[in-house]
């Protein structure tokens, strides 16, 4: 599934600059938690996060948002949908893909959320090592 990844940076560089708050999924073997965790960290930052993905790696865009919303942390503020042209050098001409992009926010108790299961962490951390 390498063009997915290459058709993401095409799309990158012919379309608005990088944003620093922009995760852009690819159909790579990281782990579902890999995206939520970083999300999280991107709205801690920059208050909000834009996921965005191209064909097969858009369920895994939904899934981490849906994880965001269900735990308390994220509200949805845009989805956007679209289809892209992306080179295809195997048939010699571009195919099109479905793309998302969902930005979503923090909610009002994100930041307590985040400092409960910080201190979650941090507790469980000392009980293993006494």
């Amino acid at each position: 599934m390498e063009e997915i990844t290459e058709g993401v940076n095409a799309v990158n560089l012919s379309g608005e600059s990088q944003k620093k708050n922009r995760i852009q999924v690819s159909n790579t073997k990281k782990p579902l938690f890999f995206y939520v965790n970083l999300a999280k960290r991107y709205m801690q930052q920059h208050n909000e996060v834009e996921l965005s993905a191209l064909g097969m790696a858009i369920a895994t865009v939904v899934t981490v948002a849906e994880i965001l919303k269900n735990n308390g942390l994220a509200i949805e503020k845009k989805i956007m949908t679209s289809t892209v042209d992306i080179k295809d050098d195997s048939r010699g001409r571009p195919v099109q893909k479905a793309k998302i992009e969902i930005t979503l926010g923090k909610t009002e108790n994100f930041d307590e959320l985040m400092a409960a299961d910080a201190e979650e962490r941090d507790t469980g951390d000392e009980e293993q090592h006494s």
